[in-house]
């Protein structure tokens, strides 16, 4: 698996676009970022993406190949949502097994998960619930991972470990992020995207400057 395609897509409520004249390409090898105004429609189309909200047309391709639903697709990708998804009741371990993570190599970036291991999610901060539901998603063995706000809520310091994580991981991933601290997102991406008010996605050649040029950032 080395292509993720999105195209075709259709998003309306009550005769309201949220997502039109979309595409999306994510290659192993490359980070992708996404960005757009709080609105714009990014968390749907990641959830569009991955098969866990109904839109009125997509295509959703890997290596040409069409899938109706990717979620559904035995290893194919792996999504991290803005909202809390593990159950608080489930013991860190337990967590990180579930999903196949790799402990040493996580360990190496966060020598602080080892006293985490033991104790259950909703033992932990805030903070801490959402480094971990991070690492279980892109130190998961799927060659596609999906991030939607992996930075919220963390601290600075974990902020980087994690970029410099991904910049490690993506020799055997392609992954797409999402965030509003988009100076981290243009930092890490091979290529950017940007989801206008329109519900369109522009592939942009000169980040920082056309970011500017659409009154995104100022």
């Amino acid at each position: 698996m080395n292509m993720l395609e999105a195209d075709s897509i259709l998003l309306e409520y009550g005769g309201r676009k949220i997502l039109q004249n979309i595409y999306l390409k994510v290659e192993k090898g490359n980070i992708v970022g996404l960005l757009g105004r709080n609105g714009s429609g990014k968390s749907s189309l990641l959830e569009v993406i991955y098969g866990i909200k109904k839109a009125q047309n997509c295509s959703v391709r890997i290596d040409k190949k069409y899938v109706s639903k990717l979620y559904q697709q035995p290893n194919a990708a792996a999504y991290l949502p803005q909202r809390q998804f593990v159950p608080g009741y489930l013991k860190v371990a337990e967590a990180l097994r579930l999903y196949e993570v790799n402990v040493l190599e996580a360990d190496s970036y966060f020598p602080e998960l080892q006293r985490m291991l033991p104790q259950r999610l909703d033992q932990l901060s805030g903070g801490e619930q959402r480094l971990i539901e991070t690492i279980m998603v892109i130190s998961c063995p799927a060659p596609f991972i999906m991030l939607d706000e992996p930075f919220s809520n963390l601290m600075p310091l974990h902020v980087e470990r994690i970029k410099a994580w991904l910049s490690v991981l993506k020799a055997t991933k392609g992954i797409l992020i999402s965030d509003h601290y988009y100076r981290d997102v243009l930092a890490l991406s091979d290529q950017v995207y940007l989801l206008n008010n329109g519900g369109r996605t522009i592939l942009l050649q000169e980040p920082m400057q056309q970011l500017r040029d659409f009154g995104y950032i100022y």
